[in-house]
């Protein structure tokens, strides 16, 4: 079982909803990614979403795409956030930890090599953003040969057969995008994600893990309610860059939010 399965399992058992917070590796700075990780596990977070910088992050809103150049600005590369994750999994064994990002840095070191250097750095999964299952199959045989979970967007568009597809192609999770548009949009309808959350279910038992949108605790609690995961970025990539030229306070403003929204999440 990974690591993934067995967190979204001991969860289930305990009647939780797992909060899966998302930062940029190397925003502000390369230096505080690994404290801030530390940080995110102290404030209640189940999984970390850890961003791989991309100059052209499509499915991101200026909020993250800003983290994205901020960290560029450091040159942090796909091998720099594998090193993070090897010196934060140093401390701790047990959180999973996913690689979220695009597919060219994936592609320029090679679908195996990514693999293998992700498993021998700790990660647990990847999330591709612009790799469709269609055109999934040689990068989820390499993730799956080093133990490591293929996460996959489902989408408010999604139609029954391509549910099926994403299902198919899917382990961990599967992201369910609670809006049309990038993160951090705004017009996030409860409703409509239960009933999309309901399509979903009949094609998987896997987790379903709801995000872009979600911004405070209120909203953290109500996801809570209908999914098995709530996946907070922007609002919490905001607070980084807020304080980006004071980074030594960036892990408070950050444990503020998440335990806020933890605490919201345990008391439905």
């Amino acid at each position: 079982m990974s690591r993934i399965a067995a967190r979204f399992a001991a969860l289930k058992a305990e009647g939780r909803t797992a909060l899966i917070p998302f930062i940029t590796a190397g925003d502000p700075h390369p230096d505080v990614t690994v404290g801030l990780m530390h940080d995110l596990v102290d404030a209640g977070a189940d999984i970390i979403e850890l961003g791989v910088p991309f100059s052209d992050p499509m499915a991101d809103g200026p909020v993250i795409q800003r983290a994205s150049e901020r960290a560029l600005a450091h040159h942090v590369s796909l091998g720099d956030v594998m090193d993070m994750v090897k010196t934060f999994r140093e401390t701790d064994g047990e959180t999973p930890v996913i690689l979220m990002g695009y597919l060219n840095p994936v592609e320029v070191m090679g679908y195996e090599t990514f693999a293998r250097r992700a498993a021998e750095s700790g990660v647990d999964g990847a999330l591709t953003v612009d790799v469709p299952p269609e055109e999934g199959h040689d990068l989820i045989q390499a993730l799956r040969g080093q133990g490591l979970d293929a996460i996959y967007l489902a989408a408010p568009t999604s139609h029954r057969q391509r549910l099926e597809m994403i299902a198919e192609a899917a382990s961990g999770f599967i992201y369910y995008v609670s809006l049309k548009g990038v993160t951090g949009s705004a017009n996030l309808v409860l409703e409509e994600v239960e009933r999309k959350l309901t399509e979903i279910r009949e094609v998987t038992d896997m987790p379903l893990g709801v995000g872009f949108g979600i911004k405070d605790a209120e909203m953290a609690a109500a996801m809570a309610r209908i999914a098995d995961a709530v996946v907070v970025g922007s609002a919490l990539v905001s607070r980084v860059e807020a304080n980006a030229s004071k980074p030594d306070k960036i892990g408070a403003e950050l444990k503020q939010l998440l335990q806020e929204m933890r605490q919201a999440m345990d008391a439905i």
